[in-house]
């Protein structure tokens, strides 16, 4: 019987292996064996290897006190300036990667890791939340800037002031004005904000140790650390009536004082259950309530198949108002 090895030159192969009832994988395999395994060749030596005696020079090289907090790109360029080449810098990379050695070699100061602020406020007057936005003046490069604060549990704007400038001072006396005008010196209130300079002044900490006031800050380049404020801003700004530029300072303390006048007691607000912030802030929620619900009781007694879900009951603002609240673990892990 022929074997695979035997067989004649003109013989077709895919005829020869239906014959021999062999697929013609197995043929090819028998005529060229294949060589040993990858584990068990011998390793190819690259002409470009650098020989173990430059190998530990240049090891030696990036050990010593010379170089030893210094990158491989700063080695090499010393090196060089002073008329040495060993080798290049992804060469030293390479050589310090094999010792695990690739990292950071520099003495660099530890990264700064922020405390995430996380507030809860379950009545008005707990936690007050500040910013400055800047408006457009009536020539290009001409700004006012609107120092606001708002009432994280209401929405309510507690204060406000319309100023030609930005700075530390102004800052300060604002925040003074408005908590003296509340009466919550030595309240334990928390003022959040995020991190610009007038905020984090000297002065402005000062005054607040003087006044009892805790400070609370967003993280940098975070900017839902401060919600509330900046969303109070947009809706400022996207107003329909929102002038491209203020005419003058006393025409944007007007206008401002209009929208806030409306935003606070007018402004039914979303996230209140459709309240106005004047309500929460003030304790009118329940006498508010009562009018809803008599009107809604109402309508459910002249026509109940309108309400699907049966009689339909008020919704109420949210007991509390939190910014990045804790997370809590589920019951029983």
């Amino acid at each position: 019987m022929l074997t695979l090895q035997q067989l004649p030159p003109g013989l077709p192969r895919s005829r020869a292996c239906d014959a021999l009832g062999a697929s013609r994988a197995t043929l090819y395999r028998h005529l060229s064996p294949p060589t040993a395994p990858p584990e068990l060749r011998l390793p190819r030596s690259s002409p470009r290897k650098l020989p173990d005696a430059i190998r530990r020079e240049v090891l030696d090289m990036l050990h010593s006190p010379r170089f030893l907090d210094q990158p491989p790109a700063e080695v090499y360029a010393e090196l060089l300036s002073a008329g040495i080449y060993l080798c290049s810098i992804r060469t030293m990379y390479r050589l310090l990667h094999d010792l695990g050695e690739s990292s950071e070699r520099r003495a660099v100061r530890a990264p700064v890791r922020h405390a995430i602020p996380s507030l809860i406020a379950t009545a008005p007057n707990q936690v007050w939340t500040w910013d400055i936005t800047k408006l457009a003046g009536p020539a290009p490069g001409l700004f006012y800037y609107l120092y606001c604060i708002l009432d994280l549990f209401s929405r309510y704007v507690v204060g406000w002031v319309v100023l030609d400038k930005e700075s530390a001072a102004l800052a300060t006396q604002f925040i003074f004005d408005t908590v003296a005008a509340h009466g919550l010196e030595h309240t334990d209130l928390v003022l959040h904000c995020d991190r610009g300079s007038p905020m984090t002044s000297g002065t402005m900490a000062l005054l607040c140790g003087k006044l009892g006031v805790v400070q609370s800050f967003s993280r940098p380049r975070v900017s839902d650390d401060n919600p509330f404020v900046e969303s109070s801003f947009k809706t400022l700004k996207y107003q329909p009536d929102f002038p491209g530029r203020m005419e003058s300072l006393e025409f944007s303390r007007s206008w401002c004082g209009e929208f806030f006048d409306w935003y606070s007691h007018h402004h039914h607000h979303k996230g209140l259950a459709l309240f106005t912030p004047a309500e929460v802030f003030f304790g009118r929620v329940t006498e508010v309530a009562e009018v809803r619900q008599r009107a809604l009781d109402e309508a459910y007694r002249q026509a109940p198949e309108r309400f699907v879900r049966g009689a339909p009951r008020v919704a109420l603002p949210p007991t509390s108002v939190s910014i990045n609240p804790p997370l809590t673990k589920p019951e029983g892990s």
